[in-house]
């Protein structure tokens, strides 16, 4: 069988398709990765071929956009790169199928994808990386930062509510893809975010089902599998004077990292009060970032800085760890028993946040309280709750002896069949 698949966004978008990939290959199909080339040079380490999607450029772009990470513009910035990939991903799709006994395996942005399955007839299979993808009036996903809660409003009420973001959406995406849908002959569409841009073949949601318990509005032919952690252990490793300050810290001193988002530009503020909760606390710190002019110019002893290191090898090393919220990132501290503070910005983040603190292994702070005087605080409180301890160990126990990516693979080796 041969297998497309095709993702957008940052590490924690490419990273569970990554892990998807490399096990389909394992069992003997011919697998194909789009992407946007900033990810060539782990493509190529793990050799698995890259059709580009977009430029270098492309992505700087957005992430440079001085309102990606505000609640709502941030969407908008998004979407309007999810728009400008619909050509190069039809096309892309168009070509593979042509080989025959091709499988898409999609992003639910990567919109030319859904497109190529309603013109050509591809088998289509749409990976969610996280729950707030998957819009329900039974238990809708916490919206932006700052705006409240609709989760305890009456059913009528959240209907209306997620009835208008459907109504939005569709003025921002669907006159651009409904054109391009007319030059492939295809009619218009519209809810294009609550029921379009999810595979009417397959859906498959990348976490668990204690995670986000499955609803009886979510689209039919839904999955759960489980988070499939890949963070390139394997190609990367953990730098060897971060490993080097890892080794100095006694037993009862693990620092805490802290973490905005492998593709955040815009993180000054963030890094400013990491480093002041970190004096406040006399407590050790590692800051990650790939961005490293983000960082204030002078950190307090017993701070680090590393653009990298998979957190799987790192996070059973630190006491804590402080980051933006993506999903990606809290099913790393979740497996590693971690308690997690969350300063969420936008996209699935608050959704995310929400959760973790419902689970109890989290708490959270808006960017607009995000000093490191709160920090600090939120992090004395983590950190000395056995409560907080006991329930990450627990959490952590639910991801021995499971197997989310061969439950992935086989549902889309269904599709295929």
């Amino acid at each position: 069988m041969r297998i497309l698949v095709v993702t957008v966004g940052s590490s924690g978008d490419v990273h569970p398709f990554v892990a998807v990939a490399l096990a389909l290959r394992d069992r003997g199909h011919a697998v194909t990765f789009a992407t946007n080339p900033h990810f060539a040079p782990l493509l190529e380490r793990l050799g698995l071929p890259l059709l580009p999607i977009g430029t270098l450029e492309h992505l700087e772009q957005s992430t440079s956009h001085p309102g990606l990470w505000k609640p709502v513009r941030g969407l908008g910035v998004i979407a309007g790169l999810a728009l400008r990939g619909i050509p190069d991903v039809y096309r892309l799709v168009e070509k593979e199928a042509a080989r025959g006994d091709t499988v898409v395996v999609s992003h639910a942005l990567a919109f030319g994808a859904r497109v190529a399955h309603d013109a050509l007839g591809v088998p289509l299979v749409t990976l969610h990386v996280a729950p707030a993808a998957l819009w329900s009036i039974e238990s809708p996903p916490a919206p932006p930062t700052g705006t409240g809660s609709i989760e305890g409003w009456p059913r009528v009420a959240k209907r209306l509510c997620l009835g208008l973001s459907d109504k939005l959406a569709d003025l921002k995406l669907g006159p651009e893809l409904n054109k391009f849908r007319a030059s492939v002959g295809l009619a218009s569409v519209r809810n294009v975010g609550s029921r379009w841009w999810h595979s009417p073949q397959r859906v498959v949601g990348l976490f668990p089902d204690w995670y986000a318990e499955p609803q009886p509005d979510w689209p039919p032919r839904t999955a759960l599998t489980g988070f499939p952690l890949y963070d390139e252990q394997g190609v990367s490793g953990v730098p060897s004077d971060l490993e080097a300050f890892l080794a100095e810290a006694a037993a009862d001193d693990p620092p805490v990292a802290f973490a905005p988002g492998s593709l955040n530009r815009q993180a000054h503020r963030f890094f400013a009060a990491a480093a002041d909760a970190c004096r406040r606390l006399g407590c050790r710190g590692i800051l990650l970032t790939r961005f490293p002019e983000q960082l204030p110019d002078h950190l307090p002893s017993g701070v680090v800085h590393a653009e990298y290191a998979p957190f799987s090898a790192l996070l059973p090393r630190v006491a804590a760890l402080v980051h933006h919220g993506g999903i990606g990132t809290c099913a790393q501290a979740l497996a590693a028993g971690r308690p997690q503070l969350v300063m969420p910005m936008g996209f699935d983040q608050p959704d995310n946040a929400a959760r973790l603190v419902r689970l109890r292994v989290a708490s959270a702070l808006p960017p607009k309280r995000f000093t490191g005087a709160s920090v600090a605080r939120e992090l004395d409180t983590l950190l000395g709750s056995d409560g907080v301890a006991v329930r990450a160990a627990e959490i952590a126990r639910r991801f021995d002896g499971i197997d989310p990516v061969s439950q992935t693979c086989d549902l889309i080796e269904e599709c295929g069949r």
